[in-house]
């Protein structure tokens, strides 16, 4: 008997050809789309807004303001450490991400989508870092007065609904092969 946790086994049977190839068909337009999205729009913040200096849009509440993050996301910083380990961490995560595609049948299209949408922000993101030692360029803002969220961009957004959708996706799985275990009892 195994342990499901590590058994790396596929539960389903192969993609068939033609499903193989909607499944990178997917997970490509959706990695590259949201990547040329994040770039697109902030070639177009760095060349249209000055630095720091908050643009309303809808009143106080939303703003575009032009920032570069040399953290992650939220304002996580680990000092010195910020930009080498969120270079390390975005490859290291399209990584596992991919290996975690690949073992993903087509028939579970919200994980391939929530999969390519993490895909595509970490490597969004990357890409500021390697191009800029100042950061990652941010400009969404959102709040009233003082009390603000963290500035954020197009691939922070692709991360976050990327990864509830992932934590769903695994948690319906994880609940399927708790029934499935119960039954077989």
């Amino acid at each position: 008997m195994s342990d499901t946790m590590t058994d790396t086994r596929p539960l389903t049977a192969p993609d068939t050809p033609d499903e193989a190839r909607k499944k990178i068909a997917l997970y490509l337009s959706l990695t590259l789309g949201l990547i040329a999205i994040d770039q697109v729009t902030k070639f177009i913040v760095e060349r249209s807004l000055r630095l720091y200096d908050p643009v309303p849009v809808l009143g106080d509440f939303f703003r575009l303001t032009y920032i570069f993050n040399r953290g992650a996301a939220f304002g996580l910083h680990l000092g010195e450490w910020s930009r080498i380990a969120f270079t390390i961490l975005p490859v290291v995560a399209a990584v596992l991400l991919f290996m975690m595609y690949r073992q993903t049948p087509w028939r579970d299209r919200s994980r391939l989508v929530a999969i390519a949408l993490v895909t595509g922000g970490a490597i969004g993101n990357l890409i500021d870092r390697v191009r800029s030692s100042r950061g990652v360029v941010d400009f969404f803002d959102v709040g009233f007065g003082t009390v603000r969220w963290p500035v954020f961009n197009v691939a922070d957004i692709g991360v976050t609904i990327g990864a509830l959708l992932l934590a769903v996706s695994l948690w319906r799985e994880e609940q399927k092969l708790e029934k499935e275990a119960d039954v077989a009892d």
